[in-house]
Formats: C-alpha cells, structure tokens, sequence
C-alpha cells in the first residue's frame, strides 16, 4: 500500500513540478513539502484539502482510501 508521501511525490512528479514550485502553489514551506513525501509528517485539514485541489484528486486518494 502507498503512503501519503509516495502519492504526493508521483502527483508531483507527474505534474513536472519541483517542490519549491508545490509550496508555492499551497502556501507552505518548501521544507513541509519534503517532510510529506518523506513521511515525517502529515498536512493539516486545510493544506490536504489545498493539495487535492491542486492535483484534481480526492481527499480519501491522497489518503490511501482509495485508488
């Protein structure tokens, strides 16, 4: 099963956009975006919900709930 990180990281990637561009476009650190993929952390309510509007996904996809 995919963690939130590996989800984030190939929306990312398949978007062709680096982090810095991603923290830009959600409002939050460059840093915050690396700790998501690398699964040291987790994004608010409100910066999930900015990240499934951003990449055209489901809240429940970028959780794992659904494929």
């Amino acid at each position: 099963m995919e963690t939130f990180g590996q989800r984030l990281r190939e929306l990312r990637h398949e978007k062709k956009i680096g982090q810095i561009q991603l923290a830009k476009e959600i409002d939050v650190g460059k840093s915050i975006v690396s700790l998501w993929e690398n699964d040291e952390c987790e994004p608010t309510l409100s910066r999930l919900k900015a990240l499934a509007e951003y990449f055209d996904v489901t809240i429940d996809y970028l959780a794992g709930l659904e494929e």
